[in-house]
């Protein structure tokens, strides 16, 4: 994907979700959760990951089919009993340990996103609520489910405001910087998703020629990614990125073990029929967001 190929796997890969639940886990605290919240439970995470598709999740490039297959399952579930809320809640402790049960991973060999992200100690909110998320439709298919995405951390004196870490799958390998607050639209079409007005994530390449362009010009933003399955497990992504005045668009193909190429592979019509789906014109206007963290 020449500059940009890494959206897929990036560490949108924390934003795994949540599901209703009217007991508090005893590990989430209870600062960090706002009124009106639903806290999901550890179980109910597991049973949304043990959903999820024959791939690899651990692979960092799995990381956003990972999110849209665990995000959609639960808010899915939490608008059947209710389609006006409230917003979930997931708690880092309870994201991480059902991750590592599920995977049957030690703390030691998980992932370094999840270690991150368990070490700063990422909370996730979803919001589910229609009129919450979007104002208008100009030029879309009907969604099937729509949901903003706020992943942070508290804000503390001496704590850091961001963290970076190299996905070494991706080609050129990168290195990617989450900053305290994440936040972004999930919009599910059905046989494919959108991750639009992405804020908080930022990543450059790190090998090759683009390595040393980025290493004089800086990190560029991430600004959406749209991803579809094939039968056969594979993801097509399209992702859009900017660094200054320059947008790039660009297409890649993961398959199941995380391995990532630019493109489609060729003598594959049913995944350029695919590329073609996902390419096409989208012109959403969006709710406001609520009050930062």
């Amino acid at each position: 994907m020449t500059g940009f190929r890494y959206i897929g796997g990036l560490r949108i890969a924390t934003l795994l979700c949540f599901f209703y639940s009217l007991d508090r886990p005893a590990c989430v605290e209870a600062d960090s959760v706002l009124p009106g919240y639903q806290v999901v439970s550890r179980a109910e995470i597991i049973e949304a990951m043990r959903k999820c598709g024959d791939y690899d999740p651990t692979a960092t490039t799995n990381g956003a089919r990972f999110q849209a297959d665990v995000v959609s399952y639960l808010a899915r579930k939490a608008r059947e009993r209710n389609p006006q809320g409230p917003p979930l809640f997931i708690g880092y402790e309870d994201w991480f340990r059902a991750f590592m049960e599920v995977t049957a991973r030690t703390k030691d060999a998980m992932p370094q996103y999840a270690q991150l992200s368990y070490q700063y100690k990422q909370n996730t909110e979803i919001d589910y609520r229609a009129n919450r998320v979007i104002r208008e439709i100009v030029e879309a298919p009907t969604p099937e489910l729509t949901a903003n995405v706020r992943i942070w951390w508290e804000d503390q004196p001496g704590k850091p405001d961001r963290y970076s870490y190299r996905d070494t799958l991706s080609t050129p390998k990168l290195k990617v910087t989450n900053q305290r607050v994440i936040t972004y639209r999930l919009v599910d079409f059905g046989n494919w998703v959108v991750y639009d007005e992405i804020k908080g994530l930022t990543g450059r390449p790190t090998s090759g020629i683009l390595g040393f362009l980025f290493r004089i010009f800086g990190e560029g933003r991430i600004l959406q990614t749209r991803m579809a399955i094939s039968k056969d497990g594979l993801q097509i992504y399209r992702a859009t990125a900017k660094k200054g005045f320059v947008k790039r668009i660009d297409t890649v193909t993961v398959y199941p073990d995380g391995k990532m190429e630019k493109d489609v592979p060729p003598g594959r019509p049913d995944l350029l029929e695919i590329a073609k789906r996902i390419s096409q014109p989208l012109e959403i206007e969006y709710a406001k967001l609520a009050g930062d963290r």
